[in-house]
């Protein structure tokens, strides 16, 4: 790995490791309103900023460590809150945000404009993300969810306190309840029907997009998108 590699490397470790921190929280109160105004806004950039990551991009290919390093920090809070979606766990999450900027930052130079920047490195977020799920799929090692003493299973990421003021237990728990229920009906998903599923309805891409990303077409997006759905009604139909 050459220098320049290795030192963005550091910096993204550095950012990615303090960015966990708020990506609990926001994690917790998504399993009860999923975050699709928040992440949408990846789908609705303007044109000044696809104006801007076009430089940021030229001057990245042109050797300049600072422009690539303006891009990480465009796009580092959506990359995560992907990588945290898709794995489901925080070390997970880390490593795939790693790998997918040190990939990004290696293959700038083939970037042909072809596609935004967002879902250039979606794309790749969403094929370390796969590949990930294929392999915990073949192992079965671990899980994002854990089981309590009566066997019932429930989110480590739903185990984080909320310390808002104001907090109602009850409430509190209905939520992390249904977040398990959530959380283990996903599980039960292929890894592209989860990835089709997540992408349009936790981050608000449209189905186009999604599309681009997986490198497939908006109708097969929209076939597996369905599968998803009738599984997960069919997963979670008592709770209706």
């Amino acid at each position: 790995m050459s220098a320049d590699a290795w030192a963005v490397t550091l910096a993204i470790g550095e950012r990615a490791h303090s960015k966990l921190k708020s990506e609990r929280v926001d994690r917790v109160s998504e399993n009860q309103d999923p975050a699709r105004g928040r992440m949408a806004g990846l789908d609705r950039q303007s044109q000044d900023r696809r104006i801007d990551d076009t430089m940021l991009i030229r001057e990245a290919q042109r050797g300049n460590r600072g422009a690539f390093e303006e891009l990480v920090r465009h796009y580092d809070q959506a990359v995560l809150r992907l990588a945290l979606h898709l794995t489901g766990t925080e070390h997970d999450a880390q490593d795939v945000y790693q790998d997918a900027f040190l990939k990004a930052y290696k293959n700038i130079g083939s970037f042909r404009f072809e596609c935004s920047f967002y879902t250039w490195i979606y794309r790749i977020v969403t094929n370390l993300c796969l590949d990930h799920l294929r392999k915990k799929n073949v192992r079965k090692e671990e899980a994002p969810v854990a089981k309590d003493a009566d066997g019932g299973e429930y989110s480590l990421l739903d185990q984080v306190p909320d310390a808002r003021a104001g907090a109602n237990p009850e409430r509190d728990l209905l939520r992390r309840q249904l977040g398990a229920r959530i959380a283990g009906a996903l599980e039960k998903l292929t890894p592209r029907e989860r990835m089709v599923f997540e992408l349009k309805h936790y981050h608000g891409l449209k189905l186009r997009t999604v599309g681009e990303i997986l490198h497939t077409t908006e109708e097969t997006a929209k076939n597996t998108l369905f599968r998803a759905t009738q599984k997960l009604r069919g997963a979670l139909a008592d709770m209706r």
